[in-house]
């Protein structure tokens, strides 16, 4: 695991080192990831847009930047996304600003594509889901937990609609962006933080 950790830091980038990659992409009208399908880039370009605003609009609550500063570690935020992902779209932005916040929080992310060995270790119900963030002491680099594809609540709404009629179709991906719009970052931020307050 170690090694795979260092491969993935190594060949990771910045919140907006990965940012300029996927705007890139879309320039040559490609989407991020190894499938290339009009579907996905039309994902992308909503999620650039939806990214440039979340970038304006998120704020953290005082609270959690006090909870923040209060860490006593050092850490890497290491999170697998794609381009193309409406949930990584949502939840960049948000875990960007949080580390924004604190001089201790490294931001590290990675393509799940380009590093398959990485999340086949933190699958979640056995699929490839993202975005996954893996928390990392920043000296050692040993996993200290992990987070997501997405906030609880959310998590139950896909759910609970899947059960209701056995796919997830636009109308339970617009459901779920109206969820993130309403929520505003607050569920995910409490549950980073709750895990934080955990392991440090």
């Amino acid at each position: 695991m170690k090694n795979l950790i260092e491969t993935s830091i190594n060949s990771s980038y910045s919140y907006l080192e990965y940012r300029k990659k996927v705007a890139d992409l879309l320039a040559e009208g490609k989407s991020s990831g190894n499938e290339q399908s009009e579907d996905l880039l039309h994902y992308s370009q909503l999620n650039e847009t939806r990214m440039n605003r979340l970038d304006k609009t998120i704020v953290v609550p005082e609270e959690v930047k006090q909870k923040l500063r209060q860490l006593t570690k050092k850490y890497v935020w290491l999170v697998l996304a794609e381009g193309w992902c409406g949930d990584a779209a949502q939840l960049l932005p948000i875990i960007e600003k949080m580390t924004e916040m604190a001089t201790h929080l490294d931001l590290r992310i990675v393509f799940r594509d380009e590093n398959d060995p990485l999340m086949q270790e933190f699958l979640t119900n056995g699929a490839r889901s993202i975005p996954k963030l893996i928390i990392l002491n920043a000296d050692s680099h040993e996993v200290m937990a992990a987070w997501g594809p997405r906030p609880e609540a959310a998590a139950r709404l896909i759910k609970e609609y899947k059960a209701r009629f056995g796919v997830v179709n636009e109308e339970a991906k617009i459901e779920l962006q109206k969820w993130y719009l309403n929520d505003k970052g607050l569920s995910t931020m409490e549950e980073i933080m709750h895990l934080m307050q955990q392991i440090d």
